[in-house]
């Protein structure tokens, strides 16, 4: 084996061992153990931070297809979280805001979501955050083909 299937590998598993630590290969529920879908708690979360979305606004930012966009909108207002408006009477653009049920519903996944984070900072050594930090950036500019940091 080459030395880079050698690490291709061993980044295999580290990747695959922290999906699982932190509780990403389980749908029904955030990483911080509320009992919501993490395309529901990131769907509510980019409404919440920055206001109502066209749907196919929402559908790049979480990098979903028009038809998975579209049962994810469905179930968030089946629960009364987001509804659906039109704005300055152009009924071919569907725009999405949250409800105040919605609203209350990111704010509490937004503390849960700091409380997990900060108690995950605190398990790693003051000194090496920098260093982790540095390197979920790397990987996610490389995940998204921007190795060279753009």
């Amino acid at each position: 084996m080459s030395e880079d299937l050698d690490q291709a590998l061993v980044l295999q598993g580290r990747i695959t061992a922290f999906v699982r630590t932190f509780g990403l290969h389980q749908p029904d529920r955030t990483p911080c153990g509320t009992p919501v879908p993490i395309s529901e708690a990131h769907a509510i979360g980019e409404l919440d931070r920055d206001g109502p979305l066209t749907q196919s606004a929402l559908g790049k930012r979480l990098r979903l297809e028009k038809s998975t966009v579209s049962r994810l909108v469905a179930q968030l207002t089946g629960r009364g979280w987001v509804r659906r408006a039109e704005r300055d009477g152009d009924a071919r653009l569907v725009w999405l805001e949250l409800t105040p049920a919605g609203s209350r519903a990111a704010g509490e996944l937004a503390v849960a979501r700091a409380a997990r984070f900060t108690e995950l900072l605190r398990n790693i050594p003051e000194e090496q955050r920098p260093t982790v930090i540095d390197a979920l950036t790397t990987l996610v500019e490389a995940a998204a083909g921007r190795a060279d940091g753009d």
